[in-house]
């Protein structure tokens, strides 16, 4: 563990060089069923206006069922350090509270986490309301500034924290927003709805709201589910995608889907004709944490174009489903696609390149980027290249006679007159 977070450090410190600090704005841990069972019964998320969302914002153990969401006006690397306690304090079985409370010893930081079984706490510097769900319905709604809050091991409720961002056009507006989603957590857990679906909800309100809109990103808890690098920025000094706006068009007939940008280009699905659906990123990302009995898991690595990613999640998953987990059949339908211009920006994959693990339901695609800013690969002719080396060479031997008829012009004319 001492190795991976050394390793962890050294990154973290190349960010910090590169960019100026960064940290989620909103952060939000919501448990609907607190011992684990409900595979969608424990999730979080972070999210904010500012630029660099990238995944150290949110850390998930699938292992030990544990995540960590940072933040914070302070500077990077105290809240690195911060975060390494709270990792180390909740590996070795502390509570939330615990690994919470490690926050206070670093100025202007914040530690939000939560587990299964060690319930969910923010500590440091943070504005939030903590929210309790008894088992009769009754909801408790409860402000709290700065120090440590908690949501104590086998209650149902969430904590959120949100601030705004300086520049943020909707500056202002946290606290009212803060108030109001608190609330609505408290009804939905009420209601009935689990965790992953209330965790895009907030995405959604927060996003629309109070225009902390860039992810980040979100996990599952209970089923160590992450979106990964869905929403994250590509490049440092950039913002993340935006949560409110459009992710990807969703054919509600055969499943076809093609992301944005790509799905500007469509308004009808290409192979029936049925109108396209519209799915927005706050829906993507209920999606992707959201465990059902037929979920498949699919990972895209070499690219972090949104079209691409989810363009290529869609086709796996409809591949798995029609033939199984079949690297041969996935890499097909994926280079169909590349053929087709449903997917650019990525060399054809071959078998090898597809990752499958029927076990866990989960594959993961390996794309190689094209150089120099190309969309689709080279064409794939059926002739050999010999055959173009001989082409070349009669190209050459015309070319030398063309020549000397050229050179020898005069003296030819002379010789046929005679």
């Amino acid at each position: 563990m001492k190795g991976k977070i050394l390793k962890f450090l050294g990154i973290f410190l190349i960010f910090n060089i590169l960019m100026g600090s960064s940290a989620a704005t909103l952060n939000v841990i919501v448990v609907t069923d607190p011992s684990g069972k409900d595979p969608n019964g424990f999730a979080g998320g972070s999210m904010s206006f500012a630029q660099n969302m990238f995944q150290s914002t949110f850390i998930l153990s699938k292992e030990n069922h544990f995540t960590i969401l940072s933040g914070g006006e302070g500077e990077a690397i105290p809240r690195l350090m911060a975060i390494v306690d709270a990792i180390n304090i909740l590996k070795n079985g502390g509570t939330a509270e615990e690994a919470a409370s490690a926050a206070s010893n670093y100025p202007g930081i914040r530690i939000m986490c939560g587990g299964v079984g060690k319930g969910a706490a923010v500590g440091g510097s943070f504005d939030a309301y903590v929210v309790i769900v008894e088992d009769d319905g009754t909801i408790k709604v409860t402000p709290y500034s700065g120090g440590l809050a908690v949501l104590p091991p086998g209650k149902k409720g969430g904590i959120i924290h949100l601030r705004n961002t300086h520049g943020n056009p909707k500056y202002g507006t946290a606290a009212a927003v803060r108030k109001d989603v608190a609330i609505k957590i408290g009804k939905m857990i009420r209601d009935g709805y689990p965790a992953t679906v209330i965790v895009s909800e907030v995405f959604k309100d927060v996003a629309t709201n109070a225009g902390e809109r860039y992810g980040g990103g979100a996990v599952n808890v209970a089923s160590g589910v992450s979106t990964g690098d869905m929403f994250t920025p590509a490049n440092l000094n950039e913002t993340g995608y935006p949560m409110d706006q459009p992710y990807a068009k969703v054919c509600p007939h055969c499943g076809w889907s093609a992301g944005y940008p790509t799905a500007e280009n469509y308004q009808v699905c290409p192979l029936d004709g049925t109108p396209l659906k519209t799915i927005y990123a706050y829906d993507a990302l209920r999606d992707a944490i959201t465990v059902t009995e037929g979920s498949i898991s699919v990972s895209v690595y070499g690219s972090d174009e949104p079209g691409v990613i989810q363009t290529t999640q869609e086709i796996v998953k409809a591949t798995v489903r029609e033939k199984g987990y079949s690297e041969e059949a996935i890499a097909k339908a994926i280079n169909d696609a590349i053929d087709n211009g449903l997917i650019i920006g990525v060399n054809y994959v071959e078998p090898k390149d597809i990752n499958v693990k029927p076990g866990s339901k989960a594959v993961g695609v390996y794309y190689t980027p094209l150089p120099d800013h190309r969309t689709s690969p080279p064409m794939e002719l059926p002739l050999g290249s010999g055959f173009f080396e001989i082409l070349g060479d009669i190209q050459t031997a015309l070319g030398c006679v063309l020549l000397i008829l050229l050179l020898f012009r005069s003296t030819l004319i002379t010789s046929f007159r005679r």
